[in-house]
């Protein structure tokens, strides 16, 4: 290779023009970035350490804040004066130097050749790219893409060049450059073109950093037959950052509480916004400013927001900080969120703050008057008297809400204290009926706390305790019935006008000295009377244990006493009679029909049982025998079971026919009492397990009679059909 030929590495030329609206205001059309792409350097022996080779122009459109650089070569550096100065003494360097200048505004690519270089420097660099000394007959190509960036947000003319890929060649050959990938030929196509012949890439339209921030393209070279030469290379194309999106809080309106005379520095509230710019530029770095305080008393800075963290903190003093004397509990800001770390050309987003300052129990609640009174009438119960207090702290909270309670001068526990939770008021009732003759006045202190506990160094004082007098008004009182009920035992059938108890009703209204007249209220079976003066009771008609009216033998009337009081009072009382067992009811038998077999075998009928209404010992045990009637006892026999029951017994075959045995039963009373009945026995054929019983009357004869009977009716029958007739009856 001739020695004056140029090698050239990589070359990035950048064209970006600024786009409307977004310019730096300091620098009118500026580009930021390096504004001469190209510079040269001859060699002429060895660099030595600190001398400046050339000056390169670069500016970011912001006063170069924070510009870094970098050289391909670490053997050089960028100095503070934009001089491209050796580190050390440098004996040989290559051809191309390529310098990377980056700051928050502008990403850009220089490139430095360095001519007269001695030969050794050409084999040199063809080691370093790994070329070789010999070059073989056949073509040989290197593909070299570098980075390219292109800025948001540009406007036309388009297409824009952006930069350019180059081949090494070590024969002179035909190629054509091929782009492919998302941005070329695949979605979204077209968005990058690049000249098959000179290798440069162009934009074809205005893109969007925050849809898409970097591409990843590929670049080869094909002969003209379309056969891959080299390739595909790597191309990174970075979308630059326009500051084009305002912070945006994620609500419009944001709340926060304080609690009053909390410490200067307390933090309330953060408040955050969000800007879809490139974070690691100004675009995105967000400064946050209160721009307005309503209301601003006592003082319009009673608040600080960290301009970087956005932490509201509180300003005002803690004693200043008292809700109760400030002109509202409720603040509004407005909170400015301004990009560009907060330069005058950044854009902003606004949000209100609403804090509202929170109550904390530094007030007693107190009595509006040290003395409440109220008067009762004697017996009543319920609400007497409401009690008023004042309390400076937040309505409807804790520390505002009362709780009373009496500690003094209710010994009896008459009284009971409640919150009315609509005002806050005592309520204080009577739930013990009050008696004037007892006591007519009463003296109660009250006490009134709140739910939330004060605050240190804050106390209750004599106002948080109040009196209260209760006067006992004097009502007519009924009578009242002692001992009541009044419980007495008198046994049945006593004559009538026997005494049976003597009521007491005393008037309570002992101061009036009034009389009381009694008289019957209720008396179910209408059994008693009663002196109106003397309060005896006596029977008026005689009293039966066995009344429906008793029950557990025991019968319940009710007596009222009247006073002569103006209006007159009555009260009631009940008398218990406990009513001890005559043997007045005599016993009976059950049940009172059988049935039973003509030609049975089993000359059992029935077992009977004896009921008496009397208690022992005027009932059980019962004695059952047959009647009086003559000739009974060759056709029935009864035996005793137990004490209650007995046995009916057939000493010979009937005929079909219905019978009425007559019985007697005695109870055991002293004097016994005894009931003649009568049992009806019916006589049935019985013919596979059914029995066919006579509907006919029931004999109340005595065997002898039967047998006349049946004579009777064989011969009225032979008269009337003139012809005899086989009858058997057999009883």
């Amino acid at each position: 290779m001739e020695l004056g030929v140029r090698i050239v590495l990589a070359v990035l030329v950048h064209q970006v023009a600024p786009v409307g609206g977004q310019q730096d205001a300091g620098h009118e059309g500026c580009v930021p970035g390096f504004q001469v792409k190209q510079y040269q350097v001859a060699f002429s022996g060895a660099f030595q350490k600190g001398q400046p080779l050339v000056q390169v122009e670069f500016d970011d459109c912001a006063a170069n804040e924070d510009v870094t650089f970098e050289v391909s070569d670490p053997s050089f550096q960028v100095d503070g004066d934009l001089n491209l100065v050796p580190s050390e003494d440098v004996p040989y360097s290559g051809p191309l130097l390529i310098i990377h200048g980056v700051s928050a505004h502008a990403d850009d690519l220089a490139e430095v050749e360095i001519s007269g270089l001695p030969g050794e420097s050409t084999h040199r660099l063809r080691n370093i790219l790994g070329i070789g000394q010999t070059l073989p007959s056949r073509q040989k190509r290197t593909l070299l893409v570098p980075p390219m960036i292109v800025t948001e947000n540009q406007r036309a003319p388009f297409p824009r060049t952006i930069g350019k890929s180059h081949v090494i060649l070590s024969e002179l050959g035909n190629h054509i450059f091929r782009l492919t990938g998302p941005g070329a030929d695949q979605d979204p196509r077209g968005l990058f073109i690049i000249d098959i012949d000179s290798g440069e890439v162009s934009v074809s339209r205005s893109l969007d950093r925050e849809a898409i921030d970097s591409y990843q393209l590929g670049v080869s070279t094909t002969d003209f037959a379309g056969n891959l030469v080299d390739g595909p290379a790597l191309l990174l194309i970075t979308v630059i950052d326009q500051n084009d999106n305002r912070p945006i809080f994620k609500e419009t309106r944001y709340s926060g509480e304080v609690l009053e005379g909390s410490p200067t520095g307390t933090t309330v509230m953060r408040m955050t916004a969000l800007d879809a710019d490139d974070p690691a530029t100004d675009n995105a770095a967000l400064r946050y400013n209160i721009v307005r305080q309503s209301p601003d008393k006592p003082s319009p800075n009673m608040f600080y927001i960290d301009a970087e963290k956005g932490d509201i903190v509180t300003v005002i003093s803690p004693t200043l900080l008292d809700r109760e004397t400030l002109p509202t509990t409720t603040y509004e800001l407005e909170i400015v969120a301004k990009d560009m770390a907060g330069s005058e050309v950044g854009l902003t987003g606004t949000a209100t703050a609403t804090i509202t300052i929170t109550d904390k129990n530094d007030h007693a609640p107190e009595f509006t008057h040290p003395l409440f009174e109220a008067s009762v009438y004697e017996g009543s119960t319920g609400v007497v008297v409401n009690l008023t207090v004042d309390d400076r702290d937040d309505p409807a909270t804790e520390a505002w809400r009362a709780i009373y309670s009496i500690i003094n001068g209710d010994p009896t526990q008459s009284f009971e204290i409640h919150t009315n939770p609509d005002n806050n008021e005592g309520m204080l009732s009577v739930v013990k009926r009050l008696d004037y003759e007892a006591t007519a006045f009463h003296t109660l202190l009250i006490k009134v706390e709140n739910e939330e506990p004060l605050v240190p160094g804050v106390g209750y004082g004599p106002s948080s305790t109040a009196t209260v007098h209760v006067t006992v008004l004097d009502v007519n009182e009924g009578p009242v019935f002692l001992p009541d009920p009044l419980v007495v035992t008198r046994m049945e059938n006593i004559p009538v006008g026997s005494f049976v108890a003597s009521l007491n009703a005393t008037d309570p209204d002992i101061l009036k000295m009034q009389s009381v007249r009694y008289a019957v209220l209720r008396d179910p079976a209408g059994w008693l009377s009663v002196n109106p003066v003397r309060g005896t009771v006596n029977t008026s008609s005689s009293l039966d244990r066995e009344s429906p009216h008793v029950h557990h033998n025991k019968y319940t009337a009710v007596f009222i006493a009247t006073d002569n009081g103006n209006p007159p009072a009555t009260g009631t009382g009940t008398l218990i009679i406990y009513l001890e067992d005559y043997n007045d009811n005599a016993p009976y038998v059950v049940p009172s029909e059988a049935q039973v077999c003509e030609d049975t075998h089993d000359m059992n009928v029935a077992i009977v049982g004896g009921r008496d209404l009397d208690l022992p010992p005027n009932g059980a045990p019962f004695k059952i025998e047959l009647g009086k009637a003559p000739g009974l006892d060759k056709t029935w026999k009864v035996t005793r079971v137990n004490s209650t029951h007995s046995q009916i017994m057939l000493l010979q075959n009937l005929k079909k026919a219905n019978y009425q045995l007559p019985l007697v039963i005695t109870d055991s009373g002293v004097p016994p009492l005894s009931n003649s009945t009568e049992i009806k026995v019916q006589v049935c054929v019985c013919k596979k397990n059914k029995m066919h019983c006579s509907s006919a009357h029931s004999h109340r004869h005595s065997l002898g009679g039967l047998l006349a009977t049946l004579l009777l009716t064989l011969l009225c029958k032979y008269h009337h059909h003139h012809q005899t007739q086989d009858t058997s009856s057999s009883i």
